[in-house]
């Protein structure tokens, strides 16, 4: 949970997001800049409960400090100017890094990035999508696979300027059928490490329990899915491949 203050103190709106699907607004709380998606904001989804994509948000935040890979900005529900809504602690960019990456075919580094894919541009460009070689990546990525984000776009993935990522914007995860859609494809078969495979047994084992429920803050329809999800990854030690007819990869990328 948040410091008291976070969930007491005014919350204070100073902008407005206006390329992000849903109404998504910055803000403060006391000293601290955040982010906040009211659910009056949501627009509704064919495939999802209406009302609940900021609860999906609280979720995977607490999943990432249950398996305490620390990917997920803290983030919790509280009530604000526009009503009850998800509010996440503002993660400063380095704008002179990119986790995630768009460049010529030229270009791709030979060492220390993944090729996801390569495709052509508005320009008639050969372009590759190529995401950085790294354990925090690699890690978001089983956690995409687990928690069944439909929405990992490049832009989601935030590089912070001490070398931390974080991964935002996860309203479009924990859905009972396969929605896996992401960036971050660039370790398809490669196994993952004991560390890796051993927090998700962890996490597996306690979910099965009841008591594990307790790490939710909030009710969701879909709690099968991590049961699901979890099988390829923990038990095959390895990201797995896409295995549906939609696209592997968000639309637009970033």
């Amino acid at each position: 949970m948040p410091a008291p203050d976070l969930m007491t103190a005014e919350q204070t709106l100073t902008g407005r997001i206006t390329t992000a699907s849903n109404a998504t607004f910055l803000g403060s709380i006391s000293d601290s800049a955040v982010v906040t998606k009211p659910l009056a904001g949501e627009k509704p989804l064919w495939d999802l409960p209406d009302g609940c994509l900021a609860h999906r948000e609280v979720a995977t935040y607490v999943a990432s400090e249950a398996l305490d890979w620390n990917m997920v900005p803290r983030t919790w529900l509280r009530d604000g100017p526009l009503g009850e809504g998800m509010v996440h602690l503002w993660q400063e960019t380095d704008p002179e890094q990119n986790a995630v990456d768009l460049v010529s075919v030229e270009d791709v580094p030979d060492s220390g990035w993944k090729l996801v894919l390569e495709g052509e541009d508005q320009a008639g460009r050969i372009v590759a999508l190529i995401h950085e070689d790294t354990p925090a990546l690699r890690r978001m990525a089983a956690f995409d696979v687990v928690f069944n984000n439909a929405d990992r776009k490049g832009d989601h993935v935030l590089a912070l300027a001490d070398g931390h990522r974080y991964g935002v914007d996860r309203s479009l995860t924990f859905h009972g059928d396969h929605k896996l859609r992401t960036a971050l494809w660039g370790w398809i078969g490669e196994a993952l490490s004991a560390e890796e495979l051993g927090a998700l047994s962890v996490f597996f084992r306690g979910w099965r329990a009841s008591s594990a429920r307790t790490w939710w803050s909030c009710s969701l329809p879909e709690d099968r899915t991590t049961h699901c999800s979890l099988c390829p990854v923990a038990f095959h030690g390895a990201i797995p491949p896409p295995r549906s007819e939609m696209p592997g990869v968000p639309w637009p990328l970033f």
